[in-house]
């Protein structure tokens, strides 16, 4: 996403460092938006579901440490992600379309429960609509951090180096 300087911007602060193009730390809580992003982008991939998740690909846990990360630090299990506008989420539209994938990530969750094996979870009746919601989440997310969208989602082990204390 490229903001013209004559529309506004909802970023707060000056960016600082950057992950490939996201911003690392413009946001007071940037390590739980990185883990929450993480979260949405491999949810958000079919493709990568196949590949790595099925496939049990090291590096890239699977469908439950994706859940863990979007609402474990976060508790977006039991409130509105409203309540981390500016600090998480840039504003009310991002709150709201992670609050939608949510809530579409645990009615699946709650139905094949968190051991469930990754192909329960990919063929639950529910679980596309899950995809469509993180994938809303994701590119909006990913767009205000100025990020590629399309790019794939980085290993756990990337997520680690770029969200360790400096």
């Amino acid at each position: 996403m490229t903001v013209h300087s004559s529309e506004k911007s909802s970023r707060r602060g000056a960016r600082s460092s950057t992950m490939g193009r996201m911003p690392l730390n413009d946001m007071p809580w940037w390590r739980w938006r990185s883990n929450v992003r993480s979260a949405l982008h491999m949810i958000s991939d079919p493709v990568f579901q196949q590949d790595c998740w099925l496939a049990a690909r090291p590096g890239y846990g699977d469908v439950t440490d994706a859940v863990y990360r979007l609402v474990e630090d976060t508790w977006l299990d039991n409130w509105s992600a409203e309540k981390y506008v500016g600090t998480v989420f840039r504003d009310d539209a991002e709150a709201a379309v992670v609050d939608a994938a949510v809530l579409r990530v645990l009615r699946v969750l709650h139905d094949v429960g968190a051991d469930a094996p990754v192909r329960v979870y990919l063929e639950h009746p529910d679980w596309p609509e899950a995809v469509r919601a993180a994938r809303e989440a994701h590119v909006m997310l990913a767009g205000n951090d100025e990020d590629d969208v399309d790019a794939p989602p980085r290993s756990l082990d990337v997520l680690a180096i770029y969200t360790r204390s400096a």
